[in-house]
């Protein structure tokens, strides 16, 4: 379907965008030109979305009444992205976006720099080997951890990666089409927007979804991964965490389970990782001892907020800490230290101070002459000898012309990092006759156990400016609530968050209820709470069900005609009762810190799986091959070349973000596979 408008529907367009955003001492949505925005939406990102829009200007009419509108699911989505559109910077007011300026905020808070532009040796599909040693699928915080190992240790590599290379400058522009944002735009980091499908199961209903749809369980699809464009928090998980089921029990209709390792099996390549990649800030959180080897670098300086914060966490009688972050709070390493910048988590580093796999292991790895990086490139299956043994990866690409690519290479070993999602994907469409429902799925676990994070937090808006906005913002946190809570499985980290972009603050302030959707009220709102707001937020532990799950559905394929991922599942009733206890103190920390209003925030969905930026749990690790999909040394049972280097192994998904954890499995299972 076209995304074209009539011209009277353009008009109404313009009349409801005057409506949404209208002009005072700052221009109107329509007058930067937000129209054109939408128009654009619909012909370049969007064409499916034509039908909403026209539905909403059916429900505006020729007189378009704002409270109707806004009274009509349709017409309360079309408002919105009006004004996403004129808060995301569209159209200039003094040589810079008119949001901007009426809210203060400026992308270059620490500025000015020099933007750096780092380039990786990727290698034409036509110049790949046959065989190497071993192949590496995906190159994000497992797959490329395991590349520096391997190829280190004298072998040769192929990491495969099913992204592109983008630019840093096509990931620091733009505030809607970023793999953090959740209006719906495709971001330079979808895996080939409409060529990839995936098909969605909520409330029972089952539909086919694009990337950037949010059922979709979207991560970044890129050289690097999401470590690319991430947050870069970098927690461990506590020993607890590993022995959820033995502290709390297993509650009816979950899937919780012990590690069959230890946190002293991980604590060595925890302090691995954190050396080698560089790790700022730290503090003593109160459920694991302190590290074996100090931290490399000190954390970032506090701000007023966050001593304001510190303080509030004082007197509640609460234990604070800085966040420990993938970010250079120093020049280390040939990287510059953080410029404080205010776009951090969704966008990449201008600077490269945020460690992601791109410029820490797979430079290193390629560097060692033995490792070979192709992008655009998806491993489509693994191949088997007549015994079932790995003996090959099936790759697939489109030319620029859209031909179809085919290859097969031989290799010794295969380390699987394509995420949660696609790691059962890939092994589902590997199934062969000795192993007919999926390789290593004999006992139907591939897939299971799938879980992300739910967040909890609270909104809190102060009577003065609290806002500063000097990047990464993420600075404090306390961890007194990871175990612990009466009642409550599990728990959570909370700490401030992140500086939002002016349409993210828009989406929170209005989520929460604190200011109108709309209008001339909605406007003045945004431009006096937009400094005067602090999000606190963290992700809970989550109790896994069975039922929570990765299928293939050989209905629905690809653009290769491959079948792409199903998502089914629900959160758990222990998982609401965790959010809101956290949401709770939350809560309590903003409003002790001086907020004059708050607000909690709600859990989502409950018959809707659990997926997203930390999605995890679908090929886990066990001890028995009836429970689990690979070993305690992450090889994939009945395959002893095969092993898993992602977020999918991990038995539980701790009540913080868990990249660190993924860094340090992998490193312990590539050392595991070069001793």
């Amino acid at each position: 379907m076209g995304g074209s408008l009539s011209g009277q529907q353009r008009l109404v367009l313009g009349w409801l965008a005057e409506l949404a955003v209208p002009a005072d001492e700052f221009p109107s949505a329509r007058d930067v030109g937000v129209v054109e925005f939408v128009e654009r939406v619909l012909a370049e990102d969007r064409p499916d979305w034509l039908p909403r829009v026209v539905r909403g200007l059916e429900v505006a009419g020729m007189e378009p009444d704002l409270d109707v509108v806004l009274a009509d699911p349709d017409g309360a989505w079309l408002v919105r992205l009006l004004a996403q559109g004129f808060y995301a910077g569209e159209g200039q007011y003094d040589g810079q976006p008119a949001a901007w300026v009426m809210v203060g905020w400026q992308p270059a808070a620490g500025g000015p720099w020099e933007p750096v532009e780092l380039e990786l040796a990727v290698t034409p599909r036509a110049a790949l080997a046959d065989r190497y040693d071993c192949v590496i699928i995906g190159s994000g915080a497992g797959g490329g951890a395991a590349a520096q190992v391997v190829a280190e240790s004298g072998r040769s590599v192929l990491v495969v990666e099913t992204g592109r290379y983008p630019a840093t400058d096509d990931l620091t522009r733009d505030h809607l089409r970023n793999p953090r944002s959740v209006v719906g735009l495709p971001a330079p980091t979808d895996p080939d927007p409409r060529g990839r499908p995936r098909v969605s199961v909520v409330d029972g209903e089952r539909r086919v979804v694009l990337p950037p749809d949010g059922r979709w369980g979207n991560n970044a699809f890129t050289v690097g991964g999401g470590t690319r464009v991430y947050g870069a928090q970098a927690w461990r998980f506590v020993p607890r965490d590993f022995r959820m089921a033995s502290t709390y029990g297993v509650p009816e209709g979950s899937g919780l389970a012990d590690w069959p390792i230890s946190y002293d099996d991980l604590e060595p390549y925890y302090s691995l990782a954190e050396q080698r990649f560089g790790v700022s800030g730290g503090g003593v959180d109160p459920w694991h001892d302190p590290r074996s080897i100090p931290l490399p670098m000190p954390p970032m300086p506090r701000s007023a907020t966050t001593q304001r914060l510190a303080a509030a966490a004082e007197r509640l009688g609460w234990g604070t800490l800085d966040v420990p972050l993938l970010i250079n709070s120093e020049d280390r390493d040939g990287r510059s230290g953080c410029v404080r910048c205010g776009q951090c988590v969704g966008f990449a580093c201008p600077v490269e101070a945020k460690a992601g796999t791109h410029n820490t292991a797979l430079p290193a790895a390629l560097a060692t002459g033995r490792c070979t990086l192709v992008t655009e490139t998806t491993a489509e299956r693994l191949v088997v000898d007549s015994r079932g043994r790995v003996t090959g990866v099936a790759l697939v690409a489109a030319d620029a012309d859209g031909r179809i690519w085919r290859r097969t290479v031989d290799c010794a070993d295969v380390l699987i990092a394509a995420g949660a999602t696609e790691t059962p994907r890939l092994l589902l469409n590997s199934a062969h006759d000795g192993e007919p429902r999926g390789l290593g799925n004999n006992l139907d676990q591939v897939g299971r156990y799938l879980q992300a994070h739910v967040y909890a937090g609270a909104v809190g808006l102060f009577d003065d400016e609290v806002a500063e906005l000097i990047g990464p913002g993420v600075s404090i946190a306390t961890c007194d609530f990871r175990h612990g809570n009466d009642g409550i499985i599990g728990g959570g980290m909370l700490a401030n968050e992140f500086v939002p972009t002016p349409a993210a603050t828009y989406d929170y302030l209005t989520g929460a209820g604190l200011i109108p959707r709309a209008g001339s009220a909605g406007k003045q709102a945004m431009r006096r709470e937009a400094r005067r707001m602090l999000r606190v937020v963290g992700p809970i532990q989550e109790v896994s069900s069975a039922d929570s799950r990765v299928r293939v559905d050989p209905g629905v394929a690809d653009r290769f005609g491959n079948p792409v991922v199903e998502i089914s599942g629900s959160i758990h009733p222990e998982d609401f009762r965790a959010q809101a206890y956290m949401s709770e103190k939350a809560r309590q920390w903003l409003a002790e810190a001086g907020a004059v209003r708050t607000a909690v925030g709600g859990a989502g969905t409950p018959n809707r799986a659990s997926v997203g930026q930390h999605q995890a749990g679908t090929c886990r690790m066990g001890d028995d091959p009836a429970r689990s999909v690979v070993d305690p040394d992450g090889r994939v049972w009945g395959h002893d070349n095969v092993r898993i280097v992602d977020g999918s192994v991990n038995v539980t998904n701790g009540g913080v973000n868990p990249v660190l954890t993924i860094l340090a499995g992998s490193l312990r299972t590539a050392a595991h596979l070069v001793s």
